[in-house]
């Protein structure tokens, strides 16, 4: 960890407007935010570990656990929920035995919903990593996440 570290703090100087980017690219390295690359970026910016926290958790593109190799985003917006969008998550829940905002045991996939995905005439939609599959249907789900990338 700490070579991979060393790499990203080699690309900023050691201020505390540096840490939204280095932030971003340990999550670029590791998937995640590992507690100890937190502490180590508090470090490198001289700032305490605590406001490097505040700044994590006040934006929701970090992340602090480790995502799987496959990301799952069910829309939750308005048409998707019309068309059935709650019955699309509850089936990928039952599915992978998870609930949004958790990883697969096996770390195959992570389960995230979102407000609108941008697909609304394809609603009920969903993303599985950057394909985007529309007019879902409970039992399409099985077959797409089988499909998903190893």
């Amino acid at each position: 960890m700490k070579e991979k570290l060393q790499k990203v703090f080699s690309h900023h100087h050691g201020t505390r407007d540096a840490l939204i980017p280095i932030l971003q690219e340990i999550q670029g390295e590791f998937g995640y935010l590992p507690p100890e690359a937190m502490d180590a970026a508090a470090r490198f910016c001289r700032i305490s570990p605590v406001e490097v926290f505040g700044v994590a958790t006040f934006y929701a593109q970090f992340k602090f656990d480790p995502v799987g190799r496959n990301s799952i985003m069910v829309c939750q917006g308005t048409a998707c929920h019309v068309m059935g969008g709650a019955r699309i998550l509850e089936e990928v829940m039952n599915q992978l035995q998870v609930k949004p905002g958790q990883t697969t045991q096996d770390g195959r996939f992570t389960l995230e919903t979102v407000a609108c995905i941008g697909a609304c005439a394809l609603a009920p939609a969903m993303f599985v990593n950057k394909d985007t599959h529309g007019r879902m249907k409970p039992e399409k789900i099985a077959e797409i996440l089988n499909g998903a990338g190893n």
